[in-house]
């Protein structure tokens, strides 16, 4: 465990020693900043706009960081020829995967709190746009589809206590949509659980490819593939014939649902906060998939030859 905690705390020193993060960082910062000192026609809701820019420059900058950060971890090291000693110490490879991946994982957890803390404070400083306004229809529909489909899993079994329902329902809305902490919180943990999986499946890929540039342009690819596609897979399976629409349901079942994480909607209308039980079981996929994902790169890397 100590030889995993000292190859992840390299990995967060050497993000910090690099400019990515604070390049992004102030980029975001001025962006936003700028934005906000503009005022359209005194619309006081000009904040929920502020907010959904913040937040989506938050998410590129994230997955650029988790992507350029990860994917040329294990090929740095053995094109400077480290590994050679690193693994002489003695250190076997499933330690060297699981610590660049806690080391990537951590330093991204870093980046999105400073993130998120400066998102808070301009948010709240702009002040809080209409609480029950309604989302734009086409702004994370996976997210809005996802937290209904549960919802209304849930309320199976209470039809004899509809009025008790709805009442009790009315309650918990007005109790969580008066802060907008808890909301804070989730978007920033389930954004971080995000970023494992993705993280995880970036390390696999830079065992596989050789060079670190193609790893993460697949990795890009296929991130953005699954985040504005992903949750469409099934309907549009549903209307093909079969063998593809059999092929195309497997892959459906099979892809890691990172759109699962995007609850940027109820942040940027002051939503009521998504149960904790769910968040824990959203947390619980991401595990799984950082673990498969893991296990695949150690059982590749094991294999590899590291002559050059």
């Amino acid at each position: 465990m100590n030889t995993v905690a000292a190859i992840a705390g390299v990995v967060i020193k050497e993000l910090y020693r690099r400019k990515d993060f604070y390049v992004l960082l102030v980029l975001t910062g001025v962006i936003t900043a700028l934005l906000g000192s503009i005022n359209f026609f005194n619309d006081s809701n000009i904040v929920r706009y502020l907010k959904e820019i913040c937040l989506l420059l938050i998410w590129i900058s994230s997955l650029v960081i988790c992507i350029t950060t990860a994917a040329r971890q294990i090929p740095a090291e053995r094109e400077s020829r480290t590994i050679f000693p690193l693994l002489a110490k003695p250190v076997t490879r499933w330690q060297v995967v699981v610590g660049k991946f806690l080391g990537c994982w951590i330093a991204c957890g870093i980046a999105l709190v400073m993130f998120y803390l400066f998102f808070a404070i301009v948010s709240e400083a702009r002040g809080r746009s209409v609480a029950g306004a309604k989302p734009h229809p086409k702004s994370s529909v996976a997210s809005t589809q996802a937290v209904a489909k549960i919802e209304a899993a849930a309320s199976v079994g209470h039809d004899k206590h509809d009025h008790h329902g709805h009442d009790d329902h009315d309650e918990d809305a007005a109790a969580t949509s008066g802060s907008p902490l808890a909301n804070y919180f989730q978007a920033l943990w389930l954004h971080w659980m995000m970023l494992g999986v993705v993280t995880a499946m970036v390390l696999f890929g830079s065992v596989v490819f050789t060079a670190p540039s193609s790893n993460a342009t697949i990795c890009f690819i296929g991130v953005l593939g699954i985040l504005y596609l992903g949750a469409h897979l099934h309907k549009v399976a549903l209307r093909l014939t079969e063998p593809s629409q059999s092929i195309l349901s497997t892959i459906y079942f099979l892809i890691p649902h990172l759109e699962w994480y995007d609850i940027r909607d109820r942040v940027i209308y002051d939503q009521p906060a998504i149960a904790w039980g769910l968040c824990g079981l959203a947390s619980l996929y991401a595990l799984q998939y950082v673990l498969v994902f893991l296990v695949l790169a150690w059982l590749t890397f094991r294999r590899k030859a590291l002559s050059v």
